[in-house]
């Protein structure tokens, strides 16, 4: 951990609230992407990125150091976007689809969308494993302490959720236009 990052923790926990802001800055883009890639939804990461913060804020008289805080915040992250995703299911019965805004017209934002698409339709364990792993830069043992699972079971996850995108990207999977 950096020593301004113990810094602004220290003076979070003493109250200043501006530190926490300060803290958590330098991950927001990261966090935003973790978010976005478990849910599949602008709109539900922004939920699941605001649960982040506000549960990052409650608990940070709980994070003891033993990783870096830029990893204690995926792990957060990755939590709150797979609560939003239990929710949402739970009220209309599926994870609804990410609204595109406007059709892309470059090469590069048109692939972006169907690995979007095609992570969305990885089971939600391994695709938080290869979230983490490929967008929150957590190695198999982090990953492995997150969801409570062994290292081989995290590398099982990655290589399924590895090919069922590649499967799916193969395939031409359609982007939806919702």
């Amino acid at each position: 951990m950096h020593q301004t990052e113990a810094d602004l923790i220290a003076r979070v926990r003493a109250g200043d609230s501006s530190a926490f802001g300060d803290l958590v800055e330098p991950y927001r883009s990261k966090l935003w992407g973790v978010c976005l890639r478990v849910t599949g939804s602008p709109a539900d990461a922004e939920d699941a990125l605001q649960d982040c913060l506000l549960a990052a804020w409650r608990n940070l008289d709980k994070f003891r150091g033993e990783s870096a805080i830029g990893t204690w915040l995926y792990r957060i992250a990755a939590n709150a976007a797979v609560g939003v995703v239990r929710r949402r299911r739970e009220i209309a019965g599926e994870v609804p689809d990410r609204a595109d805004p406007s059709p892309a017209a470059d090469d590069v934002l048109a692939l972006r969308d169907e690995v979007e698409t095609a992570l969305r339709l990885v089971p939600t364990d391994f695709r938080v494993a290869l979230v983490l792993r490929e967008y929150g830069d957590l190695s198999y043992e982090e990953i492995a302490a997150h969801q409570g699972v062994g290292v081989q079971t995290v590398k099982s996850r990655l290589n399924r959720a590895r090919a069922s995108v590649r499967t799916a990207l193969a395939a031409g999977v359609p982007v939806s236009d919702a």
